[in-house]
């Protein structure tokens, strides 16, 4: 039987980063009580929801081995409203007996008691938005924190028992240099995180910051965000320092410790059934992909109502389930089965994107050993334009 991942959405920040591109926000924190009860309500009316949009409710039945709170910050939400969604998911899906439960958080929003309590709901990998440990850095986005609190984050967190700990860089914030950048890895690195994620700031219309580096402005000390150069050697850096610290890079973005890799998120890459709860919040079993009012205030107004959250609802056709098989499979160091992908579309359906790869590979962007297909090692700063080959071949 597939098993299930649930992620749930906390859109919630105590302030906004200029960098962020993400569907949230700050809020007075007497929204937190009425965001909990409209978890709470979705999580009882899913069957019920899913029928009215014609989704099977049988990936409900599946097994949950993952459970994911992002956001935002959830740990804002505090202990009790935490407790009570944990107990709600508990009395209304399946869980597996082992379950990695991630619980994302920002250092400086969680003290020892809540890192007791949320180890006692069974948290036990934690997701710390480090995203640099300059200060000036730090502070020129907006960050609340400093290096030295994500320091004492790591530390508590061990000395509560957490033993999975994953930390997020990021590489080209304002005014970060290679030789800034480079403390940020080694910093990051002496803390013995069991699993790194290394995004490049990306620059897009979707967040201040990257508004201002579009256009031109001065707003965000958007003139000392590095420019694309550099972002590429901050890259090729990481892959290689992470490497010689014995971290495997097993996604584009993500490296761990033999053992660690995120399981919640190969599930999305390998097309996986998951569950998306809360405001913004998507879900998929392989065939449809549906998602969920993404205004915070407008999802409260609609689960009062009674009315389902469910915004978006649509079945991928059989080329667009392809193509993501490729695309999403191949940002994993594993790369795809193309054997496997015939056994489920069939050879016919699957030949057009076989000389995709065929061809890309000839030209040395893709790695071909038998059915087995990789990202050449040369070929992951270019990625997207990688993927983007295999959207409607």
């Amino acid at each position: 039987m597939p098993t299930l991942g649930v992620y749930i959405q906390v859109p919630f920040c105590a302030s906004k980063c200029s960098f962020c591109n993400f569907s949230s926000g700050v809020e007075r924190s007497n929204i937190f009580d009425q965001y909990t009860r409209s978890l709470q309500t979705e999580i009882t009316g899913l069957s019920g929801f899913y029928a009215e949009r014609a989704i099977p409710g049988e990936i409900l039945g599946f097994p949950l081995d993952s459970l994911y709170f992002g956001g935002g910050t959830p740990t804002l939400l505090g202990a009790e409203r935490l407790a009570r969604l944990v107990r709600t998911l508990r009395a209304h899906l399946k869980f597996s007996e082992s379950v990695e439960f991630t619980l994302e958080t920002t250092p400086g929003s969680v003290d020892a008691a809540l890192l007791q309590a949320l180890g006692g709901l069974g948290v036990n990998r934690l997701s710390v938005g480090a995203q640099s440990f300059d200060d000036h850095e730090l502070r020129a986005v907006g960050r609340l924190h400093s290096a030295a609190d994500t320091q004492k984050l790591v530390a508590r967190a061990r000395q509560t028992g957490f033993t999975n700990l994953s930390l997020d860089v990021i590489a080209g914030l304002p005014h970060q240099t290679e030789a800034s950048f480079r403390g940020t890895l080694e910093t990051a690195a002496k803390l013995r995180p069991e699993h790194i994620s290394l995004y490049l700031f990306e620059i897009d219309e979707k967040s201040r910051l990257g508004r201002e580096v579009l256009h031109q402005g001065d707003r965000y000390d958007a003139a000392t965000v590095p420019d694309e150069e550099f972002m590429a050697e901050a890259y090729e850096l990481g892959r290689t320092f992470l490497s010689g610290e014995g971290y495997v890079q097993y996604e584009i973005s993500n490296f761990a410790r033999p053992g660690y890799e995120s399981h919640h998120n190969r599930k999305y890459w390998k097309l996986d059934p998951y569950v998306g709860l809360g405001a913004g919040a998507h879900s998929s079993d392989g065939l449809r992909r549906w998602a969920n009012q993404v205004d915070a205030r407008r999802y409260l107004e609609m689960l009062d109502g009674g009315h389902s959250p469910i915004d978006e609802w649509r079945v991928l056709p059989l080329e667009e389930q392809i193509e993501e098989f490729c695309f999403l499979g191949l940002r994993q160091r594993e790369g795809i089965d193309l054997s496997g992908a015939r056994q489920r579309w069939g050879s016919d359906r699957v030949k057009p994107w076989e000389d995709k790869i065929q061809s890309m590979a000839a030209e040395g962007w893709l790695v071909r050993d038998g059915d087995r297909v990789q990202l050449s090692s040369d070929s992951y700063l270019v990625s997207n334009e990688i993927f983007q080959e295999f959207v409607s071949v």
